[in-house]
């Protein structure tokens, strides 16, 4: 019924989409699909959400008559579509997590962990033992110790909790 209203335009999914959202969140909602009224109902939003320049999709999604969709995208970068797909990797985000929470509490002990974790954590954002000396006033070989510390820690934390990696 989208494809048709919006004859054949690329954006007719997404004025669908919208369509559906707002006829979902209606007060009425429940009440046209009662009475059989809802596809007639819902036509009209497409309609009226595709073309007038006034309608509350047009305000929200299109900017000067364009709709941010992957067409721009591929204006931007027109081998996107040749691009690998990627999996999302579930494992590795398990694995990230922890990590973080290693740093975590490394960083709330009242030992040496902390000043390893906190100059860890520098060196993940400036990867340079150099630079980090030069910012912190801390010798450079005492930063490399401490990082290097910092990381085998973190492996025999992720080792005691079970946590296999491969990356």
């Amino acid at each position: 019924m989208a494809q048709k209203i919006c004859k054949g335009n690329h954006e007719w999914e997404e004025v669908a989409h919208y369509a559906i959202a707002e006829f979902m969140e209606h007060e009425r909602g429940q009440e046209l699909v009662d009475a059989g009224k809802a596809m007639q109902f819902l036509s009209g939003i497409i309609w009226r959400s595709y073309n007038s320049s006034t309608s509350q999709y047009h305000t929200l999604y299109r900017q000067k008559n364009r709709v941010h969709s992957l067409d721009d995208r591929l204006a931007i970068d027109p081998n996107i579509l040749n691009q690998p797909y990627e999996e999302y990797d579930h494992e590795q985000d398990y694995v990230v997590t922890a990590i973080e929470g290693i740093i975590e509490d490394m960083a709330c002990d009242k030992t040496g962990l902390w000043f390893r974790a906190t100059l860890f954590q520098m060196y993940m954002i400036t990867p340079n033992y150099s630079e980090l000396a030069r910012k912190t006033g801390i010798p450079r070989n005492s930063i490399s110790h401490a990082v290097d510390e910092a990381k085998q820690y973190i492996r025999l934390e992720l080792k005691k909790q079970g946590i296999d990696y491969d990356f």
